[in-house]
């Protein structure tokens, strides 16, 4: 477990397009490119927040990230969580391992509240565990406001407060 380097990108990216080109996961329909990661690492380094990897046998297994939830001044105490784990990691607790850290850089950060937005299909029952195992509450379900591989899609919304 370590902070993510630029150098990290080209991987973490391979994990997030397998999410993006066969599953709902998330809702992103094409993967983005190497310049979009590298915008997007920015923008999470710029704000100070915690964007971490995981590695087995110097091979990046997962990632774990925050951004602000909102761009308006008053949620600037407010991220979402992102973690992805490459496939051939999963079952290994490496997601747990980077969502509890996560959280505890996240609390260092000064972050007060932290949002799961999990698809509610049965196949993300792990992340919806992962989460309510580690103290997210559930905040509500948003219905069919993603449609992905022909299917209207609903979302979990889960909180945990770090203060």
């Amino acid at each position: 477990m370590r902070p993510a380097s630029s150098s990290d990108l080209a991987q973490i990216g391979e994990i997030y397009t397998h999410y993006v080109t066969t599953g709902t996961a998330t809702f992103e329909l094409t993967p983005p490119d190497e310049a979009e990661w590298m915008r997007r690492f920015a923008s999470v380094m710029d704000a100070d927040l915690p964007f971490l990897v995981a590695e087995l046998d110097g091979r990046v297994a997962g990632y774990a990230y925050c951004t602000r939830w909102k761009s308006r001044p008053a949620y600037r105490q407010t991220v979402e969580d992102s973690v992805y784990l490459a496939p051939w990691a999963a079952g290994r607790s490496i997601g747990g391992t980077l969502l509890d850290e996560l959280l505890v850089r996240c609390a260092g950060a000064g972050v007060r509240e932290v949002i799961a937005v999990i698809a509610a299909t049965g196949t993300h029952a792990a992340s919806l565990a992962l989460h309510r195992g580690r103290g997210f509450v559930d905040a509500g379900v948003l219905t069919s406001v993603g449609f992905k591989h022909g299917q209207w899609l609903d979302t979990h919304l889960l909180q945990r407060s770090l203060r």
